[in-house]
């Protein structure tokens, strides 16, 4: 009878553990969803994106 308790205890401990872990990663995951939104919207609201960083003909002296 002894040993089925401590099964009983072991297991649920394993158990609260996975739930611990479980939620861990979902709230990474979710962390890392937010921030790559939040770099998105950025990227998309920044004016200057679009162009290119040099002009494409080359000046004339």
């Amino acid at each position: 009878m002894y040993e089925f308790e401590l099964q009983q205890l072991r297991s649920a401990e394993l158990i609260r553990r996975a739930d611990q872990e479980r939620l861990a990663r979902e709230a990474t995951r979710l962390r890392r969803a937010a921030r790559r939104e939040a770099a998105r919207s950025t990227a998309e609201n920044d004016p200057h994106t679009g162009r290119p960083r040099r002009h494409r003909f080359i000046r004339t002296a």
